[in-house]
């Protein structure tokens, strides 16, 4: 009976995983309308995970539906980290192409606001560390971001699946 599942856990994946990464990139671009490219408002972050929590759980509710009204634990982590995961890898795509096309100086122009971040922390800060900083920002840029963005997401999708799983769980009656 696990594999008639699958292919709508995939579905319901799909879907509601593009919707998070079509949110996400909404998102972004209305963050990028207002000008606040190198420092997103907080409240424009807190919509971000409010709408990784939305699609998420719709997600994992539309999978018990779609299952008969069953949904065990293990289906609902499935689902929901499935959805936030491709939602960060698309998410991801235009994250590379904003970075490399849109906004060309978008690295040098994080890296700069980072070492001014530096100075302010730590104004005794050596140029030598504040060049190692600089070159390892630069040289491992998208590395960095694309892991936060996916421990992140992998981290929030956990919870948020777990706690929906508990919550909406029920199980075959014999």
């Amino acid at each position: 009976m696990e594999n008639q599942q699958n292919p709508s856990r995939k579905s319901i994946m799909l879907n509601y995983g593009l919707y998070l990464g079509i949110a996400s990139i909404l998102l972004s671009v209305l963050n990028y309308s207002f000008g606040n490219t190198y420092e997103p408002h907080w409240s424009l972050n807190v919509l971000g995970i409010v709408l990784l929590i939305v699609f998420a759980v719709l997600g994992i509710k539309k999978f018990k539906e779609a299952n008969g009204g069953l949904l065990s634990i293990g289906q609902a982590l499935k689902t929901g980290i499935g959805i936030t995961i491709l939602g960060a890898i698309i998410f991801m795509v235009y994250f590379y192409v904003f970075a490399k096309f849109i906004e060309p100086e978008f690295i040098a122009r994080t890296t700069e606001l980072n070492l001014e971040k530096a100075l302010e922390r730590n104004p005794s800060i050596s140029q030598e560390a504040l060049d190692a900083q600089e070159n390892a920002t630069k040289k491992y840029f998208f590395a960095f971001s694309f892991g936060f963005i996916l421990i992140v997401n992998l981290f929030i999708g956990f919870v948020v699946s777990l706690i929906a799983g508990l919550v909406m769980q029920k199980k075959e009656e014999y």
